[in-house]
């Protein structure tokens, strides 16, 4: 058992889901101002939602993990390497209010469109295309001990609870809005009618602040409530009296779903935005455990030929059918450091290209029955760009996506990262053959 979680029993458990069929909507982002088309497509079990941004070269994708967090001033958007995708906080907490673990959203922009400034056009859209459950099944995981998180005047703190709960106050010094609170136990009825419907919202006072850093190109009465000296300039009225409390609830919601997993929790949230969530979430994630990796280093010794101090993966964190995540810890003891350089120690690139082959093999090896008989060796290495130096203390993570398998001949496309930062990516080919 994960510390600090506790699986709750098979009564509890419920089936994965994912989209009966393909359904899209398109729009304006909110803060570059760029209209983009979003196509949302089922995917498999144990898939999780996954961004591809078919603008780019490649389709590149990338998963919304607290980690792959990159700007939370009045949105949540995420980075890995130069791949982004901006403002996914309302998409996400659509997702994750109507339970659906597993989605490919491909994007032809760089952001999600802001719609209605509401999670209600996607709850529409996953509605339309019908939820379906899948053979898999996830268990909701709970906490075994409170929670707190304080700085700036800002307070989020969560309990131990049998559901997810949310209570969120705002306060401001604003004649039209000096405090408000709202509190919902979270399941998909109350969600998709209490929640999704409610709008972004700004005060007149901080358009121009914010449009002269280059943000809310996108904004309008059309995808947000805007509140004047006068009280409500939209001359639509609010959807619920509370809605401004409830809006945030909706972005906690889209915060949460990048944990990877359903939470249960009793959340008390005052005065936080997406940056506090975000921070909350990591301090959270961090006291309780998080997730157990899906191969610790003695399930890795069980497939991986390589021994010390040639083995350059310490950890699986992700793995699918056709993409794998591992670690490798850098440290000053490292043999190659030796040499590499005196009092200027720097990982070898080669290494670092090695350590990604390694996380690729784990998959392909992964892949076949009877792998302690198999080596991969391989053949081709192309592409391959170096962008920053790994140093010791740094944390190798590698990403790598299985392009083509036919036969005992592979393709996977790598990308090793320290942080958020693309430190190598490249292409390699590899040939499976008997020790």
């Amino acid at each position: 058992m994960t510390k600090g979680l506790r699986n709750w029993s098979k009564e509890v458990e419920r089936p994965q889901k994912t989209i009966a069929g393909e359904t899209a909507c398109s729009g304006i982002g909110l803060h570059s101002g760029k209209t983009s088309e979003v196509r949302f497509l089922p995917a498999k079990p144990d898939k999780g939602i996954v961004f591809k941004r078919t603008d780019l070269k490649g389709s590149p994708s990338l998963k919304p993990t607290l980690d792959s967090v990159n700007y939370t001033i009045h949105q949540t958007s995420i980075r890995e390497g130069d791949i982004e995708v901006l403002t996914v906080e309302h998409l996400l907490c659509a997702a994750y209010g109507m339970e659906i673990d597993n989605m490919i959203v491909e994007i032809n922009g760089p952001e999600i469109p802001i719609m209605d400034g509401s999670a209600k056009p996607f709850v529409e859209a996953f509605k339309n295309a019908g939820v379906v459950d899948q053979k898999n099944s996830c268990s909701p995981k709970t906490l075994q001990h409170p929670v707190k998180y304080e700085k700036d005047g800002v307070c989020i703190a969560a309990l131990p609870s049998d559901s997810l709960t949310i209570t969120f106050g705002i306060q401001y010094d604003h004649p039209h809005l000096l405090s408000q609170y709202a509190r919902f136990e979270i399941t998909p009825e109350v969600f998709q009618n209490e929640l999704a419907p409610a709008r972004t919202y700004s005060f007149d006072e901080w358009v121009k602040p914010l449009r002269k850093k280059g943000l809310i190109k996108g904004g309008s009465l059309e995808n947000a409530i805007l509140i004047g000296e006068n009280g409500l300039v939209n001359k639509e009225p609010l959807r619920f009296k509370d809605e401004f409390a409830r809006h945030k609830i909706a972005d906690m919601l889209g915060n949460i779903a990048m944990l990877g997993y359903p939470l249960h929790a009793d959340i008390y949230a005052f005065r936080s935005g997406h940056l506090h969530n975000v921070q909350f979430l990591k301090k959270l994630r961090k006291e309780v455990g998080g997730l157990k990796p899906a191969f610790e280093i003695e399930d890795i010794l069980k497939i991986m030929p390589h021994r010390y101090p040639f083995l350059l993966v310490d950890r699986i964190l992700e793995l699918e059918e056709n993409r794998v995540v591992g670690t490798k810890n850098v440290t000053i003891n490292e043999p190659f450091f030796a040499g590499h350089f005196p009092g200027h120690p720097i990982m070898p690139g080669v290494l670092i290209v090695e350590s990604m082959a390694q996380v690729g093999g784990f998959l392909l090896l992964h892949k076949v029955d009877q792998s302690d008989g198999k080596v991969v060796y391989f053949t081709k290495i192309a592409d391959v760009k170096f962008r920053k130096p790994v140093t010791p203390g740094d944390q190798l993570r590698s990403v790598v996506t299985l392009v083509k398998y036919k036969k005992n001949l592979c393709v996977i496309k790598g990308q090793a990262f320290v942080g958020r930062d693309l430190v190598c990516e490249g292409t390699l080919t590899a040939m499976m053959v008997d020790k």
